[in-house]
């Protein structure tokens, strides 16, 4: 996936969307390559399929994975995970979920810097959390 990842990444954002991530598994009904994507404005079925198009088109002309498999290109999810500094900072103002080791967290993420984040939570309290003690952190539907 190292390789095909890059021009994959290319395609997706040449259409004005991020990738998220790309995935190579094996599943009850075969082999799926999974192309995993996200814009501000969400993802909705037209865009999975724009980006089907155009990365099935340079999958077929490439032809980088010798066995059969099945394209799937799908949105990041409203709950995925947070990875980076990159990811967290682009959910500022968003709402999220977050674990340390002996807590859990979740709102509306106001601010990161290079050792810390903060939030406020439903209750309208602020916390400062130290990356350092993350465990998990991901966007969260606010029910």
């Amino acid at each position: 996936m190292e390789k095909l990842t890059p021009p994959i990444r290319k395609l997706v954002e040449d259409l004005g969307y991020e990738l998220y991530d790309v995935v190579f598994e094996q599943r009850e009904e075969g082999p799926v390559l999974s192309v995993l994507i996200d814009h501000a404005s969400g993802i909705d079925i037209d865009d999975c399929v724009a980006v089907s198009e155009s990365v099935s088109l340079y999958l077929d002309e490439t032809d980088p994975i010798p066995e059969s498999y099945s394209l799937e290109v799908t949105s990041a999810g409203a709950e995925r995970l947070l990875r980076n500094h990159e990811e967290i900072h682009r959910a500022i103002g968003k709402f999220i979920y977050l674990e340390t080791m002996d807590q859990q967290y979740e709102g509306t993420l106001l601010s990161l810097d290079q050792d810390t984040l903060t939030l406020m939570g439903k209750n309208r309290q602020k916390t400062t959390v130290l990356l350092a003690e993350l465990t998990v952190i991901r966007l969260a539907v606010n029910l």
